[in-house]
């Protein structure tokens, strides 16, 4: 099954979990950057086409690309994954999840989640500021939920969370 990985990487989670599906499944890449200079018609030689990007303020990246196109591939295998830096445990995942797609384009494609990380030293500084306040809202919050918990200790300081594991419900989709 000739298959094509295309994503949006800010800080290197995405790409490594692109990198690390198409390694599993003798896929081949492409930055969003480049799929957006590509014609459809270039797509048509695949028959699975995944979309890999990163969430921020409980959105996927650059997801409209993929997401305008589902339609029109709708024949093919079709997957999404989003990365992010909350843990997978956090309600919020599944809410972006449950979003991300609408009931129509849900017939055709499937949305998954891989926990990412945060590398400070490589955030653009807008990202940076609003992920250093979002920070500081959670840790000064009293009564804090076990989400609030969890998602103060991800985002407080860098880290990588990722993990290969989460990989193989992508791949087991696509190679259903």
């Amino acid at each position: 099954m000739r298959t094509i990985i295309v994503y949006s990487s800010q800080t290197g989670f995405t790409k490594k979990y692109a990198e690390w599906l198409a390694e599993k499944l003798g896929a081949e890449t492409m930055t969003i950057k480049d799929a957006r200079k590509k014609d459809d018609n270039y797509f048509a030689a695949y028959d699975a086409i995944i979309y890999g990007g990163w969430v921020a303020v409980e959105k996927i990246h650059k997801a409209d690309w993929f997401t305008s196109r589902i339609e029109k591939w709708h024949s093919k295998k079709l997957a999404m994954f989003c990365v992010g830096a909350s843990p997978t445990k956090y309600s919020g995942v599944d809410n972006l999840l449950k979003k991300s797609l609408t009931d129509e384009q849900k017939k055709y494609a499937k949305v998954f989640y891989c926990e990412g990380g945060l590398d400070y030293d490589k955030m653009p500084l807008g990202s940076k500021m609003l992920m250093k306040t979002f920070a500081a809202m959670l840790n000064g919050k009293k009564d804090k939920t076990p989400d609030d918990i969890a998602m103060a200790e991800h985002v407080s300081k860098s880290g990588d969370y990722t993990d290969k594991k989460y990989i193989e419900p992508i791949a087991a989709y696509i190679t259903q």
